[in-house]
């Protein structure tokens, strides 16, 4: 269990100093991070309302950081090209995200279309008003956040081991927890024209050099 928590920090610590440099970055993070602590509770009463604001709001402020502000050059913190760090990422890169959120994208399309597999497989009824076409697709949202986060946990353990994996599942469903507790700040800084973190509270030790270990 020791071991367990070990890999957890590692892939927070590896997260947060290779992805998180730009203060719009870690500001959208926190946006995302409250939105997904809403989710959660709401998950409780209207599940469906709950992926529609994960999703909306959480995952496209989240991924909106990553894609269009978080520099993409030499890491000069780290010592670590951008091509080094997508290749190395434990979770989903950049390319794997593209894949996921192009599936995201043709849901509410195969909604409206309503092909006859979705019914079939699915269960779906026939919408017959707004309102069932987003609830529909708020569902089929969900389960694709489910089977996203399963999916990549399948497959860690066969290309790292089921202790990364787990640790990273965890990782992943708490990180809501975590980001809004150190992204706090983010805004302030932001406010005063800081566009990147300085991430002068990283020790660039051997440890904080080397690799993603899992």
């Amino acid at each position: 269990m020791i071991q367990f928590f070990e890999t957890l920090k590692k892939q927070r610590w590896d997260d947060h100093r290779y992805y998180h440099h730009s203060r719009i970055n870690q500001s959208l993070h926190l946006v995302s991070a409250l939105s997904f602590l809403t989710a959660y509770c709401l998950l409780f009463t209207d599940p469906i309302a709950a992926s529609l604001l994960a999703w909306l709001v959480a995952m496209t402020t989240r991924q909106s950081g990553h894609f269009f502000f978080e520099p993409k050059g030499y890491d000069e913190v780290n010592k670590a090209t951008h091509e080094y760090k997508e290749e190395i990422k434990v979770g989903y890169n950049l390319n794997r995200k593209v894949v996921l959120l192009s599936i995201w994208a043709a849901i509410p399309v195969l909604v409206y279309l309503n092909p006859v597999f979705l019914q079939k497989f699915i269960a779906l009824n026939t919408f017959t008003n707004t309102e069932g076409f987003i609830r529909q697709t708020g569902l089929l949202w969900l389960w694709l956040g489910v089977g996203g986060v399963l999916f990549r946990t399948f497959h860690l353990f066969f290309i790292h081991d089921v202790e990364a994996a787990f640790a990273w599942m965890t990782k992943i469903i708490t990180d809501p927890f975590h980001d809004a507790k150190i992204y706090a700040t983010a805004p302030l800084y932001l406010l005063r024209g800081q566009l990147i973190d300085p991430m002068d509270h990283l020790e660039l030790s051997e440890e904080n050099l080397g690799p993603i270990k899992s």
